[in-house]
């Protein structure tokens, strides 16, 4: 959840109503947030709300929200945007490194030193939040009236270019920047492989922005400010656009005209685009999904108290969404906002006769509890090991047969490049680590392999040792079966890990679900272990589904 920060006072005002704090607290709880680090009596608030209402995230959009729930303007807001002469142009150049780049113009804000707090406060939550720390877009907020269109976003060479960048006052190459700036620093991660970098750029080449590090000192912002100019550049065409249309009704809600910039080298011909877009749901459903059989005019009225446009013919409840709303992916966002609008207050009290349920584990996990218990009870030490590994460990040096395992796309080790078809190559390399301690060393593992790109639960058991044997190991296979009530039977195994004649498959109703025996020198000496080795592993998934509600 985000915090934003807010005077009450400029939340009145903005509302055009006065409200007792406790009311606007309670009203706030109810639209979807947390007030609970509002200190009651302050004119300072701090509420939280969730991740996907980012129109919320300025005192703005919260007083727009609350206008339409408290009736003050029900329905949906709209915003006019008239058209300009303001020219913007994405070079070829530049798509390659930050390929999308929208903007809009807002003339006449009210600029006072609250609404520059609370400019602030919403484009560094956006950049937190659907920006993904600047990772997935950055926006930028201007002093129109000291640059020149037509506005041009292109790549430049950062060691040639230089500027003046926000709160400095002498001009750095953007590599400077990036060495030597706060900003830079804490943001040059996401300039790493580039050759070039993004600029901003006006008709008479001042630079309005190095996004997404940081804006030059020019076109700062200040309380004499009245003409704005909003960029937003990123790497997700919706986000960035839907970033666009909070920022510019946010500041429509300061007094200012929204108009229109003409792009050149963008996904549409001009920005911003505040048409509503239309949803239509099935009003019986809504009802299911709340709970509520909502009449028409309730739902309708609903929809209303949280800004949506909404009319209903008959089953059909057909809504219109604002533009600056990104939070409408399903049907279901639909009827949480009639379950919203209708009041959490109006629901009252209900006692509901339910069938009472209890939770338990699944059989795979108590299974695999039974079975340590099992192992531990023989004397075994367990482990766990990393899911990554390598063909070379799995297939090549343990002699296992070669599957088709799942490889990773861009290792960055050759240590682990696939994952595990088996548990006896990791736990190998735990005896070859501690070779250097005691002897015996029994260890075991029940985990997780992947075959055939599906999760198998296996059981691994390793015992180095002066004399171990095929008898030992036999002997232990032997006893962890028993105690499982299962039915077995044993066949020769001719694997490369085991000295010939001392291996053998484990079988249940025909099918090999397992392995053990007594491993060759030439897999002891490829592992770098010096002492004889015995081996257990067995599919534990495969007895499971065999021997359901009869094990143990």
């Amino acid at each position: 959840m985000t915090n934003v920060n807010f005077s009450y006072k400029d939340l009145e005002k903005l509302m055009g109503k006065e409200l007792p704090q406790d009311e606007a607290l309670e009203k706030l709880q109810l639209i979807g947030s947390d007030t609970g680090d509002t200190v009651p009596g302050s004119d300072e608030m701090t509420v939280e709300f969730f991740p996907n209402r980012p129109d919320m995230y300025s005192v703005e959009g919260i007083a727009r929200a609350m206008r339409a729930f408290l009736g003050i303007e029900p329905g949906l807001k709209e915003y006019a945007v008239e058209d300009s002469d303001i020219e913007a142009v994405v070079t070829p150049g530049v798509k390659e490194i930050r390929p999308y780049f929208m903007c809009a113009a807002v003339f006449g804000v009210d600029v006072d030193d609250t609404a520059l707090r609370s400019m602030m406060e919403m484009q560094e939550k956006l950049h937190i939040t659907v920006g993904r720390k600047r990772s997935k877009l950055a926006i930028g907020i201007h002093d129109l009236d000291k640059v020149t269109p037509p506005f041009t976003f292109e790549a430049v060479d950062p060691d040639r270019f230089s500027f003046v960048p926000l709160a400095k006052t002498e001009k750095m190459t953007m590599r400077e920047i990036l060495e030597k700036h706060e900003k830079g620093r804490a943001y040059a991660h996401l300039m790493d492989g580039m050759e070039k970098f993004p600029v901003i750029l006006d008709a008479k080449g001042n630079v309005l922005s190095f996004p997404p590090i940081i804006n030059g000192a020019l076109t700062t912002v200040t309380t004499s400010t009245r003409n704005l100019f909003v960029d937003v550049t990123g790497f997700d065409e919706g986000a960035v656009e839907e970033c666009v249309n909070i920022v510019t009704t946010a500041l429509a809600e300061r007094g200012g005209t929204i108009k229109r910039v003409h792009m050149e080298g963008a996904p549409k011909e001009s920005y911003p685009n505040l048409e509503p877009r239309t949803m239509t749901v099935s009003l019986k459903e809504c009802g299911r999904f709340v709970g509520v059989d909502f009449t028409p005019e309730q739902a309708v009225e609903a929809l209303g108290r949280m800004g949506l446009g909404a009319e209903c013919d008959g089953d059909r409840l057909t809504v219109r969404i604002p533009a600056y709303r990104m939070d409408f992916l399903h049907d279901a966002d639909v009827y949480e906002d009639v379950a919203i609008g209708y009041g959490f207050d109006n629901y009252g009290k209900k006692r509901h006769d339910v069938t009472q349920t209890f939770g338990k584990l699944l059989p795979e996990t108590s299974f695999s509890e039974k079975v340590k218990d099992i192992m531990i009870g023989l004397g075994y030490t367990e482990l766990t090991t990393l899911t990554l590994s390598n063909k070379r460990d799995e297939f090549e040096i343990s002699g296992l047969p070669e599957v088709d395992a799942v490889t990773v796309k861009n290792p960055i080790t050759e240590e682990h490049t696939c994952l595990r078809s088996y548990l006896m190559p990791s736990l190998m390399k735990i005896l070859r680590h501690n070779k250097h301690r005691d002897l015996p060393q029994k260890i075991f593992e029940v985990g997780f392999v992947i075959r055939d790109a599906k999760t198998v639960l296996h059981l691994c058991a390793l015992q180095a040792a002066s004399r171990s044997s095929f008898t030992e190991v036999k002997s232990l296979t032997e006893s962890v079966l028993r105690e499982m009530n299962v039915e077995y039977a044993f066949e020769t195994c001719d694997y490369s890990t085991f000295i010939p004649g001392r291996g053998a498959f484990i079988t249940v109703d025909g099918q090999r679900i397992g392995v053990f025996g007594e491993m060759s020198p030439r897999t002891i000496t490829d592992y770098e272990m010096t002492h004889p080795v015995t081996m257990l592993e067995m599919d534990l998934t495969g007895i499971i589904s065999k021997r359901s509600g009869r094990l143990f």
